[in-house]
């Protein structure tokens, strides 16, 4: 295989691409995959001072701005859509996957622990998209698709030990809801799918490897033996926007060591 067979297949080169929740986690690790591609990348997050500090560290390996943005209401996701749409006549690829989680017991769950994350972590992929419609319809075509992943998680497959009851029905709600837009999209030349990951570290999943002994009990259960890297989670975004994956739309794809699966 030449190189230029290889670009033309994995190339996100110079894509415009979108990453909420981009400043830690998984949303950075996908944001550094492509960095290092030479996509010219756009980060936001709420915390301002985080988003100056991601930006220094990824601008060392490429083309990245942060936005500071809160995004968890209407007015926040058209806010964000103005701003990139100040910079870009185009988006190639939006990644949603800015979220929160809650945990707690189903007899004390309460309103603001339900609300709080459902409407992050469901409402705002689709008011988000809904806004950044023309820049993605202006780098749409048959030939090369404009992308939109939307960052669910294993929860949204099958539930976990959490008791994190609003995030399970978000992210499975998100699932469904990604079928739909990639059915109506279709026609304007959008692919969107779903990346569900699993054990990655991240904020979320912190109380699983602050203490080592808990890290090695954890450990145990996965069925890898390890946590996700930043080429797990950066690969498959890269391959769902680049001509490699331009075929595939409506999917979800577990990005989980085979744990829902095999696990």
């Amino acid at each position: 295989m030449t190189d230029s067979y290889y670009d033309h297949l994995f190339s996100v080169k110079d894509k415009v691409v979108l990453v909420t929740g981009g400043t830690r986690g998984i949303g950075f690790m996908i944001a550094e995959g492509f960095v290092r591609c030479g996509a010219r990348v756009y980060i936001a997050s709420r915390k301002p001072d985080v988003c100056q500090e991601a930006e220094e560290v990824l601008s060392k390996l490429g083309n990245c701005t942060a936005i500071p943005s809160d995004i968890s209401d209407i007015a926040g996701c058209q806010k964000l859509a103005n701003e990139i749409s100040d910079r870009e006549s185009k988006l190639d690829v939006l990644i949603n996957n800015a979220g929160v989680t809650w945990s707690e017991d189903i007899d004390r769950f309460s309103e603001k622990a339900w609300d709080k994350v459902v409407e992050l972590d469901g409402k705002s992929p689709f008011f988000l998209t809904q806004k950044l419609l023309p820049l993605l319809d202006n780098a749409a075509s048959q030939e090369s698709r404009a992308v939109v992943i939307n960052v669910s998680s294993v929860n949204g497959i099958r539930p976990s030990g959490l008791r994190n009851y609003s995030y399970a029905f978000a992210k499975a709600g998100l699932q469904q809801l990604s079928v739909q837009m990639a059915q109506d999209l279709n026609s304007r030349n959008i692919n969107v799918n779903v990346i569900a990951p699993g054990p990655f570290k991240s904020k979320m999943t912190a109380p699983l490897y602050a203490d080592a002994k808990v890290e090695a009990e954890v450990m145990k259960g996965f069925t890898m033996g390890r946590w996700g890297s930043t080429e797990d989670a950066s690969g498959l975004a890269i391959f769902l926007s680049s001509k490699a994956g331009s075929f595939l739309t409506g999917l979800t794809v577990p990005c989980d060591g085979g744990s829902t699966a095999i696990g």
